[in-house]
């Protein structure tokens, strides 16, 4: 969800991304993994975006994981097989304040091999940097903020003022999720309204998913049972929708004996 959200950030508000971190406002397009390699390449955090000249990489994490490093040596790799004469700005964003060392980890060494990457930490940036561009409001929350509750509600009197309602919507649904990770519930939904949000399409696109989710629950709950009642594969596989080899790991996986 998290992921989500700030990949629709970067990718609609991109020019709010290059004036907080490249210093300049131009307008970057999406760079897509697949561009950089034959073979597949780990995409949920990770955020490529490109101009003529330069290419931004951003990874937002709420944890900390011990091979980002690697992971930032590897995407600058990728990236200069394909576009060796473009710049590229790699930056680690760290959503969830913690005390692990990883955070301050800014290189990958190995041998005579060694690769610099930036990281920011949201808690240790001033608010202000965020008020300051419409694509950055959801994460003031994050910032370095004595009073969390406040800052949101300075970011829902922001909003509310952007006269696009798509726009105010898609930021509505964007502040309301990050401020999950700082805030009650009951809070967020004080302050900004969800009237507005139900009409964003990050809203909508978690919704999908949760329905996505429990339709698929619903149907291996469904095929486990007509698999405990001794039903042919082909056939549960017929009823629920699902593909043979979903119901026969499900078959593997009733079967097999619990391990020690």
């Amino acid at each position: 969800m998290y992921d989500d959200t700030c990949r629709f950030l970067a990718e609609n508000f991109s020019a709010d991304f290059a004036s907080w971190l490249l210093g300049e406002s131009i307008t970057l397009t999406e760079l897509k993994p697949s561009e950089l390699s034959l073979k597949p390449i780990r995409a949920d955090a990770l955020i490529l975006l490109q101009s003529d000249d330069s290419v931004l990489h951003l990874e937002f994490q709420t944890r900390p994981k011990s091979d980002i490093p690697f992971r930032m040596l590897d995407y600058r790799v990728r990236v200069y097989r394909r576009y060796p004469d473009k710049t590229m700005r790699q930056v680690v964003i760290y959503l969830q304040p913690t005390r692990s060392d990883v955070v301050r980890q800014t290189s990958f060494s190995m041998e005579r091999t060694r690769h610099e990457f930036d990281t920011l930490c949201l808690w240790e940036q001033p608010a202000a940097i965020f008020l300051q561009y419409p694509g950055l409001l959801p994460f003031a929350v994050l910032s370095q903020t004595d009073d969390s509750e406040a800052t949101l509600r300075q970011v829902a009197q922001i909003v509310n003022e952007i006269p696009d309602p798509i726009t105010q919507a898609n930021l509505t649904a964007a502040s309301a999720i990050l401020a999950g990770i700082r805030l009650e519930e009951e809070i967020i939904y004080r302050l900004l309204r969800r009237d507005i949000m139900q009409e964003s399409v990050i809203y909508r696109s978690i919704q999908e998913e949760a329905e996505t989710k429990a339709k698929a629950s619903m149907q291996r709950e469904i095929a486990v049972n007509l698999l405990h009642a001794g039903v042919a594969i082909n056939i549960i596989a017929s009823t629920t929708g699902l593909a043979i080899e979903d119901v026969q790991q499900l078959q593997q996986q009733i079967t097999e004996p619990p391990q020690a």
